[in-house]
């Protein structure tokens, strides 16, 4: 994958972008974990959405692309990870164990709590339904979270993510989005464990 990034993305670089592979490749090649620990987590992650937000600032991406961007590429971009991680076991990387808001991921908490602001039915507290779970996981995107770190931890959810458990306390939506995104930045964007390993250039500049 590594070695065909250059060439996969110089298929849809118009000619005046032909030197943007220089940029895009290192965000691309490490969204996918690490070859050498053979793991993965939100530094990962991190990496998928700098070479989505590259693409937007090239203008491959438009603004009405944004919620297929997230519904569509970034939803498969999550199911293709989780893959990974049951086949192969990845380490999760940086993690924070029980005290963290999942061993893998946090964006799709983030784009999926903003998907529920203003629902009329669904509350944060509605994650412990099993129907709710069931039958909606495919369509919303923090249910889908849900649904997949009970199906791979054993025992009380209160116990295994104690972090979640307490979100789903929170009364709105909006305050739960509110929330993840300042633990976002906290947790992840200023954390030197993970932003040691990444990269500035002319289209995310070190400011």
């Amino acid at each position: 994958m590594i070695d065909n990034a250059e060439s996969f993305m110089l298929q849809f670089l118009p000619d005046e972008l032909q030197s943007a592979p220089v940029e895009l490749v290192p965000y691309f090649g490490d969204s996918f974990g690490n070859w050498s620990r053979i793991d993965y987590g939100t530094g990962h992650e991190t990496n998928f959405a700098a070479w989505l937000y590259c693409l937007t600032r090239l203008g491959l991406i438009k603004e009405e692309d944004y919620q297929a961007v997230v519904s569509r590429v970034f939803v498969k971009y999550l199911e293709l990870m989780r893959k990974l991680q049951l086949v192969y076991c990845l380490e999760p990387a940086g993690s924070h164990g029980v005290w963290g808001l999942d061993d893998y991921h946090f964006l799709p908490f983030i784009f999926g709590s903003s998907q529920l602001i203003d629902h009329k039915y669904m509350k944060p507290k509605s994650i412990h339904n099993e129907d709710i779970l069931e039958n909606f996981s495919n369509e919303y995107l923090y249910i889908s979270c849900i649904a997949f770190v009970k199906k791979v931890k054993k025992g009380l959810f209160a116990e295994h993510s104690p972090l979640l458990d307490d979100i789903s306390g929170v009364p709105t939506w909006n305050k739960v989005n509110n929330g993840l995104l300042k633990m976002y930045k906290v947790e992840v964007l200023e954390k030197v464990p993970i932003m040691q390993h990444f990269l500035f250039g002319w289209l995310i500049k070190w400011e």
